[in-house]
């Protein structure tokens, strides 16, 4: 298992590599020139020429790169240009949790929920209880988050007036008032995981027990619920493990759209104030920030195959 994780590791320091080329080369192609956006209007020439010397914009490609990626792994990912003079790792660091809570709520509420639902789905796997809930997955995945997330705040905001739209408390502030302002946005990013994971265990927890060895426990007199519990869940969870890996990428991508929707100041918001303005290191820190943990994420979840499943450790070694 060991020379597995090592291997694993090696994999996952070559991808965040290949990551930060790729970060980096698609921030250069967007449209904009860092130095005017410093600059403003009304500079002159001089004033432009000393702007992009200063911020090393006519030095190589590779110059610039290593210069970027050797701050970066000193935890310096430049200056932002707005407000002036401010540091890409501090406003980060001030969003970073925020977006942090809203997937980690939104992945929890989804498996609290996809879980026994699709335990009791492939229970009555052919009932109308199995056909009831797949309609409705099947409904939760036509409906993007925008459209889901302006509907919870027309219902639950507008209407009912239960939850605040555009107020954030943060948790070290006091903890009781932050998630009462963190549930609906966490929801509106839970919805569509939740129909995934529930469509996903369903699929395998139906194929698992039509195994042998189910039939057997069955035989012996083993109750349905243990069945499932004990036997069936942990052999039917690998493509849901896969899922939430994979999960975590459009999830960061759903809190984009839902801290706009909802005026929270993560980074979704952080990303689309600074890309708007032209603020180029913000963007292209921010997005390294999110693709580094995702990369982390799915290398944790790739490693952890090893120790649900002992035939993976030996396909990998």
């Amino acid at each position: 298992m060991t020379r597995v994780v090592i291997k694993k590791i090696v994999e996952l320091v070559v991808v965040l590599f290949v990551v930060s080329i790729g970060t980096f080369s698609l921030v250069q192609l967007i449209p904009g020139d860092p130095a005017v956006a410093s600059l403003g209007e009304g500079h002159t020439p001089a004033e432009y020429a000393a702007a992009r010397d200063e911020m090393g914009l006519n030095d190589p490609f590779l110059t610039r790169y290593w210069d970027w990626l050797s701050g970066a792994l000193q935890g310096d990912l430049g200056k932002s240009l707005l407000p002036p003079n401010s540091t890409v790792t501090s406003q980060i660091s001030a969003a970073l949790p925020v977006s942090v809570q809203l997937a980690l709520m939104g992945l929890i509420i989804a498996l609290v929920v996809a879980v026994p639902v699709a335990m009791w789905s492939a229970r009555h796997e052919g009932g109308w209880v199995d056909r009831a809930i797949s309609a409705c997955t099947f409904g939760v995945l036509s409906i993007p988050s925008f459209l889901s997330g302006m509907l919870l705040i027309i219902v639950f905001v507008n209407y009912a007036g239960w939850f605040p739209r555009s107020q954030w408390v943060r948790f070290s502030e006091d903890p009781g008032q932050n998630l009462y302002h963190a549930i609906l946005p966490a929801v509106t990013i839970s919805l569509l995981e939740m129909a995934m994971f529930t469509r996903i265990l369903r699929s395998d927890l139906c194929s698992t027990l039509r195994e042998n060895f189910i039939l057997v426990a069955k035989a012996k007199g083993m109750s349905n619920f243990r069945l499932l519990v004990s036997d069936a869940l942990r052999p039917s969870s690998f493509s849901l493990i896969t899922m939430l890996g994979i999960s975590i990428g459009s999830m960061i991508g759903s809190t984009v759209i839902v801290e706009v929707l909802f005026s929270l100041p993560g980074m979704g918001s952080l990303i689309v104030r600074h890309a708007q303005q032209g603020d180029m290191p913000m963007v292209q820190g921010a997005v390294l920030v999110i693709a580094v943990i995702y990369v982390v994420i799915n290398g944790i979840i790739d490693i952890s195959y090893g120790y649900l499943d002992p035939r993976s450790r030996r396909a990998n070694v």
